[in-house]
């Protein structure tokens, strides 16, 4: 099985821009390494898909924000060693060889200036700098604390470190070796423990993502989503907030199969569209085992997360606002036919079309929906009127909606939910409040 989140969904959390400003991946991109920026963009892109996958990433994550250790390694130090034996890839030359490749990069150096050799050193230096670094940190972690595959994958590196080989290397001073001691060393590191230093680069990768993350979890006071069997349609949360934005309003949410359809209501600006991406951006972190801005969280896997939040125009297709609209809720209709386990974030519905349309298609779409109860569905509007009809008529529909408090004439938004439907219309009031229709007489 495999977690779906269209380009589309992407887009609308603002999930993935490694350069965008208040992306999600930006929040965690705080790696040290080549390699555990390759990782990060990996597990951003493929979330988990089993409980207990997620489950057993969470618990690493705390347990290096428990232990608090911090990444020792340099990462220009790093990226000279991930060089330096990338340049002895597919060579499977005998010692010998290396000796005369030695000698003879020393023999360029000294007859034409050529640095060959001055960088070999400095490569291998980088690398028994690492190791050391290394072997150190292991050191400090527990060797019963670490479960699932990266749990082995530690017990892995702590048997390379014990090989006697690498440990006579480690305590020899590089300073005093002689040209055949430099080969010898070089070719031990570039062919004769190639696998295992590959092996050793994605460990130092790996700790650099749960060691960053987990810094940043403890930070921000974040906490970790359990994650439940897929079957079991449930999302919970308290305290839930959008991880990027500081000071934010914190809100619950709760559905199950009796209660999977929320109908959200309020005026603009009062906090519809930043809670349904708040939902949306802590169930895919939630996915990937990462912490999540709550104070706890449990879910049921789910199959992926649909949204439809910012739907642009296709100008160059000729297709209208409205037009995209509609097709983006038929693409979404055909993944949830499909009866997958899903989360489907509709904002304002069909604002690309006159208001009696909008009602009619926001009802019908909304009852559609709510037959499916292996899905969740969060669903905004604007028309009031469509929730007084569903009132009544689905029982698994909760009613919410963002108040606004009036000072006097100047609206003011607390963010936090409340039961009910939106009686709110103060449009005329901010127009008034900006003075249009008096610049326009003007």
């Amino acid at each position: 099985m495999k977690f779906t989140a269209d380009k589309q969904t992407r887009q609308d959390l603002n999930v993935l821009s490694k350069y965008g400003s208040g992306s999600v991946y930006g929040l965690f991109d705080r790696v040290c390494t080549r390699a555990g920026a390759r990782l990060l963009d990996e597990w951003f892109r493929q979330p988990l898909t089993t409980a207990d996958a997620i489950n057993t990433r969470s618990r690493i994550f705390m347990y290096f924000q428990d232990k608090a250790l911090a990444f020792p390694f340099d990462a220009e130090t790093i990226g000279m060693m991930e060089d330096y034996l990338l340049q002895g890839a597919g060579n499977h030359g005998s010692v010998g060889v290396a000796v005369m490749a030695a000698f003879r990069k020393k023999l360029m150096g000294k007859l034409f200036r050529n640095e060959q050799f001055d960088m070999m050193k400095l490569g291998m230096g980088a690398t028994i700098t690492v190791l050391n670094q290394l072997d150190r940190l292991l050191g400090r972690i527990g060797k019963e604390e670490i479960a699932g595959p990266f749990g082995m994958e530690l017990d892995g590196v702590r048997r390379i470190m014990t090989d006697q080989r690498l440990r006579h290397l480690l305590e020899d001073g590089q300073e005093y070796w002689t040209l055949m001691e430099t080969a010898r060393y070089d070719h031990l590191l570039r062919v004769g423990l190639h696998e295992e230093m590959k092996i050793v680069l994605g460990v130092i990768a790996h700790l650099d993502v749960y060691i960053s993350v987990g810094q940043i979890a403890a930070e921000n006071g974040f906490s970790y989503a359990r994650a439940l069997p897929e079957d079991d349609n449930r999302l919970q949360a308290v305290g839930l907030r959008h991880p990027g934005l500081p000071n934010a309003v914190a809100n619950n949410v709760s559905f199950d199969a009796q209660n999977n359809v929320l109908f959200l209501t309020g005026a603009n600006m009062a906090g519809k569209s930043t809670f349904m991406k708040t939902v949306g951006v802590s169930l895919y972190l939630a996915h990937m085992g990462f912490p999540v801005a709550a104070e706890e969280m449990e879910f049921s896997v789910r199959e992926g997360l649909y949204s439809s939040i910012n739907v642009p125009d296709n100008l160059s297709l000729g297709l209208s606002h409205f037009y995209a609209e509609v097709m983006r809720v038929k693409q979404v209709a055909e993944e949830v036919s499909l009866g997958g386990g899903l989360l489907v974030i509709f904002d304002e519905l069909f604002k690309g079309t006159n208001v009696k349309d909008a009602y009619d298609a926001t009802l019908a779409v909304t009852e559609a929906f709510a037959r499916y109860r292996s899905c969740i569905f969060i669903i905004s509007t604007h028309i009031v009127e469509v929730g007084e009809a569903l009132r009544g008529n689905h029982d698994n529909l909760q009613f919410r909606f963002f108040p606004t408090v009036m000072d006097g004439n100047v609206p003011r938004y607390p963010y936090k939910l409340q039961g009910g439907i939106s009686g709110d219309r103060h449009g005329m009031l901010i127009i008034e409040n900006e003075r249009i229709l008096e610049i326009i007489r003007q």
